[in-house]
């Protein structure tokens, strides 16, 4: 079974990147290059996060041999058999051979810094770009990144030259890769917090809220009403652009030197009005014949910008509320149902798509309404309950894992004991489900928030270019120290644990971070403390007050605007039906 497991977990975890980009992205519409960079950046962050439980499980073999091996011994088969006392060290059924996971890692972390600092920050402004050639979109994407990369080059400098100026260092190849290592993780670290403190609180109360249906519908109306909004103001926007690109069409004709870079505007605007546009056309007007005041190129690039931006906004938009109205109608129709004597699920619009007739045998209307109207709203209260408990673990271990005697950690506690008695298979499921939960609390804040228009993961297939190759971006940059925080957690890192132990491989590519002290002893150690003040001031909702007293209504229930808002809502769902 050597390296089965890794073989395994490559594969699915592809699978499940594919998966997830697929309800995000649009294979169909997107630029090739933008589908595989995106996909490239979530899978190799996913593929860290699976894999990291089989390195733990793996090292702590590896320092039972090593413990063995310094002792008389005698090998048997799968195991190691110490002579004198018989302590056996099993070999776990994921066990992966010496040699192969430096190489992995190595591999996955330095393409993953390439993605997220290099390739994908190009592509965002490649993308972006209003360019009609390729020359001009790199010419473009090259200038709109000079100043930032030359930011993180002088971030990396101040770390050279501290490094540099301190007599107790001798500056070598290794110490400079990890004075970058650094740089890259204590970034990542601070915005890991951020997002942590937020998910540990948000994803226990979304279950818990979950189970409320009066609340989940009053939260519907208050999109809509939202949604509404956006959508008739991305109409007006398009109206405008579009009333643009009709006169640029009408000024400049068929043997204008820049004909070619309107057709190409038009042929990203919708079809009615590529129609429209058509008909008002006189192919045989020439240029020349009028002293016509001509956009330029560059007006040109900037109009086509605005025409790619409007048109995907709009769609967007138009998607989302269909997508919402069936939405509030089905949780209208629980409310309803609920009261319902005869026990049986009724629909007030059915599916337009053809249901799986499997599905539809099986989930019948009564089992539909047991589980919809009885057992969902617990199974959701019960899910809340162990997620909280998770979030507490976690606060609780972030703000004691420096402590090594006593042990304060819980995930360090459980570890511990699990390593006494070599049970593999409860240390990679308790690593797991460890790191899983610290990854689905940062990652869903990434896929939640939303930066005004400029960044927007939205789901069935809405998502821009921009917003896709940003999120790669992200999670490359949140991933390492995600990992590295974990294993901290857990005292499988030795600079926490402070013992002269054999380092699991993903540590061992980190380096050591005692090149810089104030890092690992001062940042890495007590700013995750922070994670404490930022699940109470989720709790509270301050970040969502401030947004409210800034002009951003968000859905508050001791609001007047966010009641006015959700008889908005109601009424244009009213009017939907």
């Amino acid at each position: 079974m050597s390296g089965a497991a890794l073989g395994l977990e490559i594969v699915f975890v592809f699978f499940l990147a594919l998966f997830l980009l697929h309800r995000y992205g649009d294979f169909k519409k997107q630029h090739r290059l933008v589908i595989i960079a995106t996909l490239l950046a979530w899978y190799l962050c996913f593929l860290i996060v699976f894999i990291l439980p089989l390195d733990v499980s793996t090292t702590i073999y590896n320092r039972c041999k090593l413990a063995v091996n310094s002792s008389p011994a005698e090998s048997n088969g799968s195991y190691v058999t110490l002579a004198p006392s018989k302590q056996k060290c099993f070999k776990p059924w994921s066990y992966i051979p010496n040699g192969i996971m430096p190489i992995f890692w190595r591999v996955v972390y330095w393409t993953s810094q390439f993605l997220t600092w290099i390739l994908l920050p190009f592509m965002q402004s490649y993308a972006r770009s209003g360019g009609f050639s390729i020359t001009g979109k790199i010419k473009t994407a090259l200038i709109e990144n000079a100043i930032y990369y030359g930011t993180y080059l002088l971030i990396f400098g101040a770390f050279l030259i501290y490094v540099a100026v301190n007599p107790n260092f001798n500056l070598q190849w290794n110490q400079l890769q990890t004075i970058g290592i650094a740089a890259a993780n204590t970034w990542g670290l601070f915005l890991l917090v951020l997002l942590l403190g937020y998910g540990l609180v948000e994803i226990p109360r979304s279950h818990w809220n979950g189970a409320k249906r009066g609340y989940l519908l009053m939260k519907t109306y208050f999109k809509a009403a939202k949604l509404m909004t956006e959508k008739a103001d991305a109409e007006e926007n398009l109206e405008d652009i579009m009333e643009e690109v009709r006169k640029v069409s009408e000024s400049i004709k068929y043997n204008h030197p820049l004909r070619k870079c309107v057709d190409t505007i038009l042929k990203k605007c919708p079809s009615e009005y590529q129609e429209r546009m058509g008909r008002n056309m006189d192919d045989y007007e020439d240029f020349d014949e009028r002293q016509n005041s001509y956009p330029s190129e560059k007006s040109l690039v900037k109009l086509h910008k605005q025409v790619i931006y409007s048109v995907q906004r709009h769609r967007r938009t138009q998607v989302q509320w269909q997508i919402l109205l069936e939405q509030a109608f089905y949780l209208e129709d629980v409310a309803k149902n609920e009261t319902s004597a005869t026990r049986q699920f009724v629909h007030t619009f059915h599916s337009q798509e053809p249901e799986n007739k499997i599905i539809q045998y099986f989930y019948t209307p009564t089992v539909e309404w047991y589980w919809e109207c009885l057992l969902r709203p617990w199974f959701y209260r019960v899910l809340a309950v162990v997620l909280a408990t998770f979030s507490v673990i976690v606060v609780w271990s972030e703000c004691t894992f420096f402590s090594t005697k006593p042990v304060l950690s819980l995930f360090a506690v459980f570890i511990q004991l699990a390593e006494k008695t070599y049970n593999y298979i409860y240390i990679e499921m308790a690593c797991f489900l460890t790191i899983f939960f610290l990854s689905i609390c940062v990652y869903s804040t990434v896929f939640r928030i939303r930066v005004f228009n400029y960044y927007y993961l939205a789901s069935h297939h809405q998502t821009d270019a921009y917003s896709l190759l940003f999120s790669g971006m992200l999670f490359c940059r949140l991933t390492p120290p995600l990992c590295l925080n974990f294993l901290g957690l857990t005292h499988m890192d030795a600079t926490i644990s402070h013992k002269n132990t054999q380092p699991t491989a993903y540590t061992s590519i980190m380096g050591s971070m005692r090149v810089l002290s104030f890092i690992a002893d001062g940042f890495y150690i007590y700013y995750p403390m922070l994670v404490v003040i930022l699940c109470i001031a989720t709790y509270f909702s301050l970040g969502t007050r401030c947004l409210n007293l800034l002009g951003f209504q968000q859905f508050m229930g001791d609001s007047e605007m966010t009641s006015d808002l959700i008889d908005e809502g109601k009424e244009l769902i009213r009017r939907g039906k």
